[in-house]
């Protein structure tokens, strides 16, 4: 079977990926079943299990992981003797935001300026397509030269942990000889990438209380402690001026060393407004790929509207700390909990509770099959090698899998470049990303095959 076979087969199935994209995106598939129904994972779960058995998989099933969610599996024999590679995606997606800030409802599939646009359209629900399409084109024409596995998280975006602990309690399953993991995304669009690092996360709720109850502002305000104010010192005591972050003797001065990110066409990719400076210091990539990153991603007070002149008693924030690789998140967690404790001001009450945690991840790209990788990348991509960047974000299964399979090689791709704007409104997915992707995929799993 050639390339040109390849391209031309997952080019003529572009309008039927389309058609099964929208409606993989028309379920509002949010693991949090406090905001959205359970009903919108499941069917979107049965959509894939359903989609799996007609191309020939066996033994598909939903897997009801330990967070009371569930992941699609099912395997698709291939030749006697070959190599197994497992491919992994997620259809869960993050809920929409402000959908009246969206151009187009969140959970319809929309083409616009040469783009589809809906929640999920390149994180993850695009990542089930591209797998579908590689094993279409490689079915077309002599057959799927691998033992294939494939894996679709149903919580992946809540951080709750439900396929990590059900692999670690079934360890046979998922195991393979190299793990694609299409989760990630080119550098930009048109220029091929792996992801080669992850940085790791934890996740706490920090509560602080200072009073019995609400008082008058009026009449207490100036010496009754302030819970809002105490919360909002001690978060802001996690950056420095510059804005970088600042977690009492976590280390935030290490290098990348790989691809470089230009400060302007980060600007552009992060649509940061004119006049508003960058925070951080060093490299762009520095910041984004190699040191810790905080973020307060909510704060319990109340709204502007209906606000009464109260000094309040208790305050809550959600806070994320990203970590590189090369520290432990565990450890990280101790850290933050103690600066957090320590930070807070007027001899506040505070707590903190872990909620979420994931290790940062390295992969190893001296191994066979990134070669294949690279290989079938210059392929789908004509005259561009392929390249290794970082990402921000983190994939708590990626470590999850290494420990289990630790002869496994685990290569991260996939469709969330940045004009994607994953987790932002109007998330979109490129269809020529989505078709060379796939073309890639498909020529890897033949590369590596032979190798």
């Amino acid at each position: 079977m050639s390339s040109n076979t390849v391209a031309e087969t997952v080019s003529s199935l572009m309008p039927r990926a389309k058609e099964e994209l929208a409606a993989l995106v028309a379920f509002a598939s949010v693991a949090d079943f406090d905001q959205f129904p359970r009903s919108e994972s499941v069917g979107a779960a049965e959509w894939i299990a359903t989609a799996l058995r007609a191309e020939g998989f066996q033994d598909v099933d939903l897997l009801d992981t330990p967070d009371g969610t569930q992941s699609v599996y099912g395997y698709l024999p291939g030749p006697e003797g070959a190599r197994t590679v497992l491919l992994y995606a997620h259809y869960d997606v993050q809920p929409p935001l402000d959908e009246a800030g969206w151009d187009s409802p969140p959970f319809e599939l929309t083409e616009r300026d040469g783009r589809w646009y809906g929640r999920g359209a390149a994180d993850c629900k695009g990542g089930v397509l591209m797998h579908l399409l590689a094993l279409r084109a490689l079915k077309a024409d002599g057959g799927v030269p691998v033992h294939v596995k494939v894996i679709a998280e149903g919580s992946e975006e809540q951080g709750t942990g439900g396929l990590e602990r059900y692999a670690e309690q079934h360890p046979e399953l998922l195991a393979a000889d190299t793990i694609v993991i299409g989760d990630a995304g080119n550098f930009r669009v048109g220029l091929p990438t792996v992801t080669s690092t992850l940085r790791g996360m934890t996740l706490v709720r920090v509560k602080v209380d200072t009073l019995e109850g609400n008082l008058h502002s009026g009449q207490f305000g100036g010496a009754a402690p302030d819970a809002l104010a105490a919360l909002i010192r001690v978060l802001d005591s996690l950056r420095a001026e510059d804005g970088s972050t600042t977690v009492d003797g976590l280390a935030a001065d290490s290098r990348w060393e790989g691809l470089e990110y230009d400060e302007e066409q980060f600007r552009r990719d992060a649509r940061v407004l004119d006049g508003v400076e960058l925070i951080g210091s060093g490299p762009v990539a520095d910041r984004l790929w190699a040191r810790p990153a905080v973020t307060v991603l909510g704060i319990d007070c109340p709204p502007v509207v209906g606000a009464t002149p109260s000094v309040h008693a208790s305050a809550r924030a959600l806070v994320s700390l990203r970590v590189p690789p090369g520290v432990d998140a565990a450890e990280a967690t101790k850290l933050l909990q103690a600066h957090l404790e320590a930070r807070t001001p007027w001899g506040a009450r505070v707590g903190v509770e872990q909620v979420g945690q994931g290790q940062p991840f390295r992969a190893d790209t001296t191994s066979p099959a990134y070669q294949a990788m690279a290989d079938a990348m210059a392929v789908a991509y004509p005259g561009q090698e392929m390249q290794y960047a970082g990402q921000g974000g983190s994939i708590p299964l990626c470590n999850t899998l290494a420990a289990l399979y630790p002869q496994a090689e685990i290569l991260l791709i996939g469709l969330s470049e940045p004009e994607a704007q994953i987790h932002a409104v109007n998330e979109s997915v490129s269809p020529e990303e989505l078709e060379r992707l796939s073309v890639a995929e498909a020529l890897f799993l033949r590369n590596y095959a032979a190798s």
